[in-house]
């Protein structure tokens, strides 16, 4: 591990202007490249306190040994060759995208005499017209097959045209009218190319005309009575038509325009891209990336369309790229853009209508796709076990921990306070084996705080204690464990709502709950590790490992111990963890809001002992409304079924209590406005 202060440069040393700089290791192997506006002021970032970088930063200043830069003219210039570098010297701590697969484009090849239809994937070659991405292959294919009605143009290789000429004969396609038959000299070169501009035409979007063109024609043959023609042509039509109902009209305008948006979370981003041509969605794609560097949602963005475009030329770039975060120096990536367009592009974010609407659902495709990839990566067995033998040897267990639980503490402002705890086992998630808490200040019998206002430290501390307990009592129950008299190891942490009541199957054997974990996850650094820590201790469990997971800066605590341990960013290990981790915090934040969503909608029927539902929906049936049921007397509440005395009695008396709410009062005109209870309890 290098110094930095060993290379760095001197004061004075570095230009104040526009450039590349790159980081090289001892070997003399690039691992970083990047760009700035003033070389200086970005160079000087990098050789500050270790503590008070990025720890992915200070990783990469730490495996350097020297730095070296470029000076250029303009911003763009900067952008243009640190995409040069990038792609040149491949460096370790640059965020690279990758596709998660090779996407096949519709691509015509105009380079050739006779130009082609087909299939193509990979590198992009000079003098072909792409169109799409795709999603797959057979979308193209079945594209294609709707449009060679229309335009006949070539589509076989060119050992089966040099046979058909050779033999004077077409292919099959050439018989049914899907081809031209230009092996064969049925049409003459000008005569096919023209038609292979019509169809590049038609895909890029200009649709409109061509069709409004031909619909002229069948017209024109119905007059002239040439019906066979005319029914071709209208045949024709709906062939087209056909075609672009394959492709989603998201604009009523001829919209050319790319939408990126970006999912990430602190270790992986996923990007996606939506190809909008003509108004349609003609293409879309994806990718996944490590980052690898410490980079936000601008630099992502940016890393993104240097990619997408750096090899793009003329219309491939279109006048319009909505991101859903600008990069650091905008102006200078739509320069780019332009001059790779040859013409002005617009770089923006999307404020309102169609195209924010349509950015949400990239957005949406993004999430979707970062969690498949997620997904795939922790379905697999092999990784499974590294990760958990990770795990094991950071935080020296004896052995890999088979069975995990997390706990997560969630609230609004000290409201609502509610844990939970999830179950990994093997790597994977028992979602059967979920459990959530509603925070009471309590643990048994005694209060040891009071439950309102934030503590999470508190609140951890309770729900570990209660969670163990029940394990203690499960233990003692089955005779695997006998309990000191005066311990109080019966209080069940399931006697809230939402919860499960017991531990044991209905033929009383122990569920899977009653057994322990080998390791405890929580949510957070070193004062709720200490606060779970000490819960176990108090119930004299010395054998369940305990760590915390720090959102910040992904860093690993446990007990008695000043210095977090900070596992490698590509870590299996860290990724359990952090899956751990989120999805605790997933579940206790959905049971928050669920909780916090009750309490909003209770009315004061709620409010009222040995009431359920049955009899509340009963008494707004034959009342129509709490106000009027406010006002009923006993007797009259008495005549509804399922009620009886004592309960009307109770009814009437909570509802007397129970102040009604202030009436509404009309702004515009002053009166107040009647306002009936509303018709469900």
């Amino acid at each position: 591990m290098a110094d930095p202060s060993s290379y760095r440069p001197k004061p004075g040393q570095i230009p104040d202007s526009p450039g590349v700089y790159k980081f090289r290791d001892e070997h003399r192997r690039v691992i970083y490249v990047g760009k700035a506006k003033s070389l200086r002021q970005r160079l000087a970032n990098y050789f500050q306190p270790l503590t008070s970088l990025h720890p992915r930063t200070a990783t990469m200043v730490t495996t350097a040994a020297s730095v070296e830069w470029t000076v250029v003219a303009t911003e763009v210039e900067a952008l243009q060759l640190e995409y040069s570098w990038i792609k040149e010297f491949d460096p370790r701590f640059n965020v690279k995208y990758r596709d998660d697969k090779s996407y096949p484009y519709l691509a015509v090849t105009m380079n050739e005499e006779f130009p082609r239809v087909q299939v193509m994937r990979g590198a992009k070659k000079k003098g072909v017209r792409y169109f799409g991405p795709y999603g797959h292959a057979w979308a193209i294919r079945e594209t294609v097959d709707l449009m060679l009605r229309v335009f006949p143009v070539r589509t076989c290789s060119a050992g089966v045209f040099k046979r058909s000429a050779q033999i004077g004969r077409p292919c099959l396609l050439g018989y049914i009218g899907k081809c031209a038959a230009p092996c064969v000299g049925r049409v003459t070169p000008e005569e096919h190319r023209e038609l292979a501009e019509d169809f590049c035409d038609f895909m890029a979007g200009r649709t409109g005309a061509y069709l409004r063109r031909i619909e002229q024609q069948m017209m024109a043959a119905a007059e002239d009575m040439e019906y066979e023609r005319a029914a071709r042509l209208r045949d024709d039509i709906e062939a087209l038509k056909k075609a672009l109902e394959k492709n989603a009209i998201v604009f009523n305008d001829a919209t050319d325009a790319d939408l990126i948006a970006v999912a990430e979370d602190e270790l992986e981003a996923a990007v996606q891209i939506f190809h909008v041509r003509g108004g349609r969605v003609r293409g879309q794609r994806g990718w996944v990336t490590d980052k690898v560097e410490a980079v936000d949602t601008a630099g992502l963005v940016e890393h993104a369309l240097q990619q997408l475009y750096g090899e793009e030329t003329g219309d491939s770039v279109p006048k319009e790229v909505l991101v859903p975060a600008l990069p650091e120096d905008a102006e200078a990536v739509s320069g780019w853009l332009a001059s790779r367009r040859g013409s002005g592009v617009s770089l923006r974010i999307p404020q309102r209508g169609d195209k924010k609407d349509l950015m949400v659902t990239v957005a949406r495709n993004a999430q979707q796709a970062l969690a498949l990839h997620k997904t795939k990566r922790a379905s697999d067995l092999t990784t499974r076990s590294r990760a958990l033998e990770e795990i094991a040897a950071a935080l020296e267990l004896d052995s890999a921990p088979l069975r995990i639980e997390c706990f997560d503490i969630s609230h609004l402002q000290g409201d609502d306070v509610v844990a939970s705890m999830v179950v990994f086992e093997d790597g994977l998630a028992r979602k059967s084996e979920y459990r959530r808490f509603q925070i009471k200040g309590r643990v048994g019998d005694t209060q040891i705080w009071h439950g309102e206002g934030q503590d999470d430290v508190r609140s951890m501390h309770e729900v570990i204690s209660r969670r163990f307990r029940r394990y203690l009592a499960e233990k003692a129950r089955t005779g695997e464990w006998v309990e000191d008299e005066g311990q109080d190891g019966g209080e069940a942490p399931g006697q809230e709502a939402g919860e499960v009541s017991a531990l044991q199957e209905e033929d009383g054997r122990p569920k899977r709950f009653a057994y322990p974990p080998q390791l405890v996850v929580v949510d957070g650094g070193q004062p709720q590790v200490a606060a779970a820590k000490r819960a176990l201790d108090e119930l004299g469990i010395d054998d369940i490992a305990v760590c915390g997971l720090a959102k910040r800066l992904e860093e690993v605590w446990v007990p008695e111990e000043d210095d977090p341990v900070v596992l490698p960013r590509s870590s299996e290990g860290l990724y359990l963890l952090q899956r751990v981790r989120d999805e605790a915090h997933r579940f206790a934040i959905t049971y928050q809001r669920a909780k916090r969503t009750k309490r909003f909608k209770a009315g004061p029927l709620d409010a009222v002992p040995g009431l359920g539902d049955t009899r509340k929906h009963a008494l707004i049936k034959h009342f129509g409304s709490v106000k009027k049921l406010r006002s009923a007397t006993i007797d009259e509440i008495c005549e509804v079924p399922g009620i009886g005395r004592k309960t009307a009695e109770t009814l009437a008396a909570a509802l007397a209590e129970a102040a009604p709410a202030a009436p509404a009062v009309n702004t515009a005109t002053g009166e107040i406005i009647e306002e009936d209870d509303g018709g469900t309890p």
